[in-house]
């Protein structure tokens, strides 16, 4: 406890880290007190709040923080945002244009992020129409307003909102700490976190289950948060040995590191990726009614359905490589280890090297890739056995891998700056990483989301 207090006292006398943590506080309070703020013309007192927070508009409305619910200006939260970023990195690999743009740099990555606020416009332009087309109705609607104007301002005001969170979201990585729209996404949902523990917590002591059941569920969640951040946290170091160099009457080199590969070095990418193309079914129906009717359609939109989870799976393995693959360049390591005279011992140099490193890293994706998968389809199966289904998205699934990844990454980020200046970390592995151990992520990265 009092090294926890030194800590912090640490983390406050440091100039750069105590404006950054309290700019990305004061960002997130302008978020949260943003998500309250009803569209102009809605009668609140007719919405109910707990109308489309089931499935995956259930989701939806978690990380825009129940934004959803309330028709806040909000409503939409960054989903378009992540869902126009991933077709700009798709688009990277596909077409050659976007493909130079992500060689060019910092001028590659400006053009390719303008390009991911166009298309951001575009996607929240239509998702806002769909939203008060379905889940605002016409009673709920100022009679003085209208219901064609109301439509009108709302669109765009919505699209508005979901910029404004946009631009707060990459100020909070530029000015605050942390990746700024992961941060956002994670405080909408530790914000439907109170009132998942409580509800749970009267069902249970109410006859369905008794307070023992409550208690297996939180050792149960418990567990799983622990082999959450076995995975987040698990690595494999490649040994890596440097040659011998004397300049002058000193001796450099010869000293043995190692390449910490993470098992999941995507991070909470993948899920967030998958879970805005999931959101897609969910919208089909609502778009047109008329596939409303059609088993294959209703199949994959429904949460808890065997198809919906495997085809997320699949997407959460498919990202996961894809991510890790834009995210590590093994070219570039074994380049930069050669230049330093450095190589893994039993292997040449080059690019011999290259493909030792791009071996390793397919091999640990792999089951990586599988246990995210498994992770994140925990929570339907979890409703079958009697957990509510708000509770149970946080037994594992999305929301927790979010939370999780977001911590540790947050974290680690504060960890740094506490390292740079000499003083103890936050966590007993990060003086260790810091010091021995060369950077895993080279070339450039995609757009910050």
């Amino acid at each position: 406890m009092r090294k926890f207090i030194t800590t912090l006292s640490n983390i406050w006398k440091i100039e750069d880290l105590r404006v950054r943590i309290t700019n990305t506080l004061l960002f997130l309070l302008i978020y949260r007190i943003g998500s309250f703020v009803v569209l102009p013309g809605v009668i609140y007192g007719t919405l109910n709040t707990q109308n489309g927070t089931a499935g995956l508009l259930g989701l939806l409305n978690m990380f825009a923080g129940g934004s959803f619910s309330r028709a806040s200006i909000f409503a939409l939260g960054v989903m378009p945002y992540i869902s126009a970023s991933i077709v700009v990195q798709l688009l990277g690999i596909a077409v050659p244009y976007f493909t130079k743009l992500q060689k060019e740099g910092e001028s590659g990555r400006n053009k390719l992020n303008q390009w991911t606020r166009y298309l951001t416009i575009a996607i929240t332009a239509v998702q806002a129409i769909a939203y008060v087309r379905t889940q605002v109705q016409p009673g709920q609607i100022s009679p003085e307003l209208g219901v064609g104007l109301f439509h009108i301002i709302a669109v765009f005001i919505l699209t508005a909102g979901t910029l404004f969170v946009m631009w707060l979201g990459e100020k909070i990585t530029d000015k605050g700490i942390g990746n700024g729209i992961s941060l956002i996404i994670m405080v909408g949902i530790i914000a439907q976190l109170p009132g998942a523990f409580g509800s749970e917590f009267v069902n249970r002591t109410n006859g369905h289950g008794g307070l023992f059941t409550f208690i297996v569920e939180i050792l149960a969640l418990i567990g799983v948060v622990m082999f959450t951040i076995l995975i987040v946290q698990g690595t494999r170091k490649i040994g890596v040995q440097y040659a011998k160099r004397i300049v002058g009457n000193k001796q450099y080199g010869g000293v043995r590191q190692y390449i910490p590969l993470k098992v999941n070095a995507a991070g909470v990418m993948p899920i967030i990726f998958a879970q805005a193309l999931m959101f897609i079914p969910a919208y089909i129906p609502q778009l047109f009614p008329s596939s409303a009717s059609n088993p294959v359609v209703m199949a994959f939109a429904d949460y808890s359905s065997w198809e919906h989870n495997l085809l997320f799976g699949i997407f959460i393995i498919v990202f996961t490589y894809f991510y890790t693959a834009i995210t590590i360049n093994p070219n570039q390591m074994a380049d930069d280890m050669k230049k330093n005279g450095g190589f893994i011992p039993g292997v040449k140099p080059g690019r011999t090297t290259a493909e030792f490193i791009d071996g390793v890293i397919s091999k640990i994706t792999l089951p990586g890739s599988i246990f995210l998968a498994i992770i994140a389809v925990i929570p339907p199966f979890a409703t079958k056995i009697g957990i509510s289904q708000v509770f149970a998205r946080f037994f594992g699934g999305t929301s927790l891998i979010i939370l999780v990844g977001v911590v540790l990454d947050t974290l680690q980020q504060i960890e740094s700056h506490l390292l740079m200046r000499h003083y103890d970390g936050l966590m007993k592995t990060g003086r260790i990483t810091g010091r021995t151990s060369v950077p895993t992520s080279a070339g450039s990265s995609p757009p910050v989301i």
